[in-house]
């Protein structure tokens, strides 16, 4: 057998390659028989390929470059492939692929080992955090968000509930004197399973019985019918994430719409509960800008600074394996299409382009300031000085700070 073919071979294992179109192997295959490519040349290649057809762009044999050098050959190639990802990305003819009409998955209760109370996942010294813990009352979620890190992490079919977990909390022992924001919204979405496994049940009661916990429900969903039925402890906080009708539509797979999201949030805040948006991520995509004021001008209209506990900005961040797991999907998705720029060992936005995204956000919500805790979440610590004007020094100053505000904005006491 010829060397080389021994040497392709090898390079197209654990690759992407047999998931391309036929005419697009066959292409790859040929141009690197002709060229020579090396090991990860090919690899490259055929995750741009890979990506290029997710990002619904002209394929791989489109844009490819005609040389006989193979490293002006490659060097185009990625300049070409690298505009592509620097340019905002327009949605307007872009149409989702094989997203289905609902999620289809299997609920499975068992009794799991441990208990799912930890620090949030993604906390970090490197980047300014809260220091939020956070409760895995469900693993998994229904909605289909194609940025969500949580398809690296969890079977994405199958729903699971642990069978112990209401006398797991009412067994859990904390420091009565001590103040706690504890968020359910990590592992799945906190509200679309309503009381499933009486996980609403458990949760009340835990916050009834621990008056000094702050318990932060996160939600895309619109199912708010337990809350609507049922007399909600002061200490819980329900708060939604929001993006533009663009991102939802295109990327928010099964999600709520936004003005469901705004419509079941008010009825929330008409019932006394002290709510909260998360615009997490923020998505560049041509004029982006003017689509999210929209947003922030709908929420200071149709709210009241004291009925909004809290407002949080954050953007795309990628961590290696999800990435990987957006390139194996069969789907069509513009969410990796940015320049990538390292950002603590994860790849993001530019520094640029995240203080326009930021100072916009924040500056929007001008008649909120003071009155309503805004904060950045897995933002460098510098980032804070260039967007809201003030920085904190460590992660124990900014959990400081915001627990206190929420305190003062529900009436519950603040315990150092």
């Amino acid at each position: 057998m010829n060397t080389y073919t021994d040497k392709f071979e090898n390079s197209i294992t654990n690759t992407l390659f047999t998931k391309l179109p036929h005419a697009q192997q066959e292409f790859i295959r040929q141009k690197a028989y002709q060229l020579k490519f090396s090991h990860q040349e090919i690899k490259q290649i055929i995750d741009i390929a890979r990506d290029l057809g997710m990002w619904n762009e002209k394929s791989i044999i489109e844009i490819f470059p005609e040389h006989e050098q193979k490293k002006v050959v490659f060097a185009r190639l990625k300049k070409a492939y690298d505009a592509l990802r620097s340019k905002p990305n327009s949605y307007e003819n872009f149409e989702p692929k094989n997203i289905p009409n609902e999620q289809k998955y299997t609920f499975k209760t068992e009794k799991k080992e441990g208990f799912g109370l930890g620090l949030c996942p993604v906390a970090s010294e490197k980047t300014r955090c809260c220091n939020l813990l956070t409760l895995d009352a469900v693993e998994s979620c229904g909605f289909d968000c194609s940025y969500c890190s949580i398809q690296s992490f969890y079977n994405q079919n199958t729903i699971t509930f642990d069978s112990g977990f209401a006398e797991k909390l009412r067994n859990l022992n904390l420091d009565k004197n001590k103040t706690y924001h504890i968020g359910t919204g990590q592992a799945s979405d906190s509200l679309m399973w309503g009381n499933k496994e009486g996980i609403l049940d458990a949760l009340f009661e835990f916050a009834r019985t621990n008056p000094n916990v702050l318990l932060e429900f996160k939600t895309k969903s619109d199912n708010i019918k337990y809350f609507m039925e049922n007399d909600v402890p002061k200490n819980i906080l329900c708060t939604w994430s929001l993006n533009t009708p663009v991102i939802i539509k295109n990327e928010e797979h099964l999600a709520a719409s936004l003005d469901k999201r705004i419509h079941v949030a008010r009825r929330v805040a008409d019932k006394g509960v002290k709510v909260g948006f998360h615009f997490h991520p923020i998505v560049e995509y041509e004029n982006y800008l003017f689509d999210y004021a929209q947003v922030y001008a709908k929420l200071l209209e149709e709210f009241k600074a004291e009925e909004v506990a809290l407002v949080s900005f954050g953007t795309l961040t990628f961590i290696k394996p999800v990435i990987k797991q957006l390139r194996a999907r069969e789907f069509k998705s513009k969410i990796t299409q940015m320049p990538f720029e390292d950002a603590n060992a994860k790849n993001s936005y530019p520094h640029a382009t995240k203080v326009e995204m930021f100072k916009h956000a924040y500056e929007s919500f001008k008649p909120w300031h003071n009155k309503v805790f805004f904060y950045l979440c897995m933002e460098d610590h510098g980032m804070w000085k260039e967007t809201f004007g003030y920085q904190y020094s460590t992660n124990n100053d900014f959990e400081r700070d915001m627990l206190n505000a929420y305190c003062q904005k529900i009436g519950m006491e603040y315990l150092i």
